[in-house]
């Protein structure tokens, strides 16, 4: 249940900022979020999300059970441009990409056991007083 978007043509500071908002959630929450998300990278990241949805259904895990357990921005190649400057020189543009790594996990549902109550009587603690050394020397 993964899946991978390379050279994503925007800076991994910036599809970070997303990344950060959907990890840990439900999918289909993830999905709700990114529809009204304003920020360029959402777009790219709901589709891949898709289609780590879709890599999981074909293997027969339903889509209600899947969460994102992780979701990895690392950087991409980084092409060099250059900008025409005063007096014939140059700066250079740095043109950055992203890899993206998306990862579902299946959510167990955990069966929970009776607890067995215990009586008041065997819940009694003993509370100790704890005596500075001062005030133990005025009571004598």
């Amino acid at each position: 249940m993964k899946a991978f978007l390379k050279n994503y043509r925007q800076a991994p500071r910036k599809v970070r900022l997303v990344a950060g908002l959907i990890k840990g959630k439900k999918v289909e929450e993830a999905i709700a979020m990114l529809d009204f998300l304003a920020k360029r990278a959402g777009l790219p990241i709901k589709k891949l999300l898709l289609s780590a949805v879709a890599n999981a259904t074909q293997m027969g895990i339903e889509k209600e059970n899947l969460f994102i357990k992780e979701l990895r921005v690392d950087k991409g190649i980084v092409m060099k441009r250059m900008m025409p400057a005063a007096m014939g020189t140059g700066h250079r543009i740095n043109k950055r990409t992203s890899h993206v790594t998306i990862l579902l996990a299946e959510k167990v549902q955990l069966v929970k056991k009776e607890k067995k109550e215990v009586g008041k009587a065997s819940l009694k603690r003993t509370v100790l007083k704890r005596v500075s050394p001062r005030a133990a020397l005025k009571k004598k």
